[in-house]
């Protein structure tokens, strides 16, 4: 059967297309043209970047490039034992710019942003004008300011906007701020205009608080950046915390304290620690002068430190609570000992007398202690070999350096034993002769209240680790026994005779309801300029309480008061009150237990 014929329309219809379409071979033709010629435009852009203008080409690369910018880290929190921000990283800006906008009117935004910022003039106008060498154009980024209050930023930008020039913007860009301004001040130290850290803590654990910026990279062209282009981005690392062992309410009344009596006293200068005696934590370490860590150079370099860890001075009688339990723990003495003291002693080619005319009076040892008798030290100590009492006042931590975690802290001086003569053993039974730190003194102190184990004194709390590679913390703090349980009971009861009235020299130091062991301390101090004593005193306090079940240990140091000054009436009322104040605030209670009686005289 013939099969049927198709339409003649259909078959017109088929090749009318196959008309348009062309041959296949001719759509290959045209298509091999078309690529030819794209390649050859290819070609001859390649030639005039590589062979005609190279150099000017590689200019416009790199300024329409890739933009690098800085992602700030947040640096990390220093804070008291409870958590409450002594110093804390709070939102600010950076100014930059696009020197590519901003070179053709640099000088007059220059001016602006220099009256608003209070930056100097030349250096914001080498920022507005940057660029990568004399023959390069100008870059597209550059920073401007650091780390400005973000109130501050914004209004200097809105200026610049507001005058009709264009180029300059604001990012994020942490800022420093000390909430609690001068409390603690000359402990945390200070963050420069620059950054970097400059004093205290903030120096001495920089690289733990400071963290690593990251940064981000992304592609830009005719100033903007390109939204599908390239983009890397490496975040940021922030820092970690630093708690410290400082409770900042305690530290605020021991800087309030010591301030009113430095100025009554017209001293130049004084220090005042509290520690946990049975932990070693320091609860406050105050200095004054100090000065607004927001405002620091508003202070003189020498009141940024801390005198109580740098500065060195004769600590005068209350060294003698050393002395007198090093005795008791060897053996030689008990409270009860009797001694014969002359009106004046000579020792070589020396007298040494006491600080109160008498005749020859008899006093026991804790008579010595509460009377505060030169005299009765010396004569007590002749029992000991030179090499005895040295080895003593070392464990004590004399002469030995304190790592706490600030940058700056004396070893004082213990001399050698070697260097030793009589004189220079009876001087040193009394406090003079040998130098310490307040941190040093009340590190001593509190071996006596911590029943007889010397604790090294810690201001951060946990462990952490000083840019020396140094640990330093509550975790690292280490022990070792100075005197016995037993010698340490019975020096806490002759210091406790010290602030009975009636029978010490400082009964104002004492707490009503409470046992409180005390010993004060005058010394003459060694002149800068004659490099001997002219005159000038250090008057000090230094104790704890409870007394037979010792929760807090104080000690205070007035240096160079005018006029009529002592331990007991000039350091003393300080002790007293940073005491009491810790004693209120943690609750500690009297231990109802019957005062020291030990007889003074016989």
């Amino acid at each position: 059967m013939t099969p049927p014929r198709r339409p003649a329309t259909q078959a017109r219809a088929r090749a009318d297309v196959r008309s348009k379409r062309g041959s296949p071979e001719l759509r290959l033709r045209v298509g091999l043209i078309v690529i030819a010629m794209v390649l050859s435009l290819f070609g001859a852009r390649l030639f005039q970047l590589q062979g005609l203008d190279p150099k000017a080409y590689a200019a416009r690369a790199d300024a329409e490039g890739v933009q690098t910018v800085v992602l700030p880290a947040t640096r990390g929190q220093i804070t008291d034992r409870n958590g409450v921000a002594l110093a804390e990283t709070v939102a600010g800006l950076m100014i930059v710019a696009d020197p590519q906008r901003t070179a053709v009117n640099a000088e007059k935004i220059a001016v602006i942003l220099a009256d608003k910022l209070d930056l100097d003039y030349f250096d914001t106008l080498a920022s507005l004008r940057k660029s990568n060498g004399p023959d390069k154009p100008a870059v597209r980024f550059a920073f401007v300011a650091r780390r400005i209050p973000a109130g501050l930023a914004t209004a200097a930008v809105e200026a610049v906007k507001k005058a009709g020039f264009q180029g300059v913007d604001t990012r994020p860009d942490p800022l420093r701020d000390y909430p609690a301004r001068d409390v603690a001040a000359n402990l945390v130290g200070f963050i420069g205009t620059d950054g970097k850290p400059l004093a205290g803590l903030e120096m001495a654990f920089d690289k733990s608080l400071s963290g690593q910026d990251g940064s981000e990279s992304y592609e830009v062209g005719a100033g903007n950046r390109i939204p599908l282009g390239e983009n890397t981005e490496v975040k940021p690392v922030n820092g970690n915390d630093l708690r410290l062992t400082i409770d900042r309410d305690v530290q605020f009344i021991a800087q309030r304290e010591l301030r009113t009596a430095v100025e009554r006293s017209g001293a130049e200068s004084g220090a005042a620690i509290a520690m946990d005696s049975r932990t070693g934590e320091i609860l406050a370490l105050a200095d004054y002068p100090s000065y607004d860590l927001n405002d620091p150079a508003a202070a003189p370099k020498a009141d940024r430190g801390s005198r109580a860890l740098s500065d060195v001075y004769e600590p005068g009688s209350v060294e003698k609570v050393l002395t007198t339990s090093a005795l008791i723990d060897a053996g030689k003495v008990t409270p009860r000992t009797r001694i014969r003291v002359p009106s004046s002693l000579p020792v070589m080619d020396r007298v040494i007398h006491d600080y109160f005319q008498h005749d020859l009076i008899k006093l026991t040892l804790a008579g010595v202690i509460a009377k505060s008798s030169n005299i009765g030290t010396v004569l007590a100590t002749r029992q000991f070999q030179p090499q005895e009492l040295w080895s003593y006042l070392d464990r004590f931590g004399l002469g030995r350096k304190p790592s706490i975690g600030m940058p700056i802290t004396t070893r004082g001086l213990l001399p050698p034993v070697s260097s030793w003569t009589e004189l220079t053993q009876a001087t040193v039974s009394f406090g003079q002769g040998v130098s310490v730190s307040a941190l040093q003194m009340i590190s001593a102190v509190n071996a006596i209240a911590n029943g007889g184990e010397y604790i090294s004194p810690s201001l951060v709390q946990g462990r952490a680790t000083m840019g020396d590679g140094t640990e330093v913390g509550t975790d690292v703090a280490t022990r070792h026994r100075v005197i016995s349980p037993a010698a340490a009971r019975a020096t806490a009861k002759m210091m406790e005779m010290v602030t009975t009235e009636g029978s010490g020299t400082a009964p104002g130091a004492g707490i009503a309801g409470y046992r409180v062991a005390g010993k004060t301390g005058t010394a003459q101090q060694v002149g800068a300029k004659c490099k001997c004593y002219d005159g000038s005193l250090a008057v000090s306090f230094g104790g704890f309480a409870p007394a037979d079940d010792p929760r807090f240990t104080v000690y205070v140091v007035i240096q160079k008061p005018k006029g009529t000054a002592s331990g007991g009436g000039t350091a003393g009322p300080v002790f007293r009150k940073i005491l009491a104040a810790l004693l209120q605030k943690y609750a500690v209670p009297p231990t109802n237990t019957p005062p020291a009686a030990l007889p003074v005289e016989w």
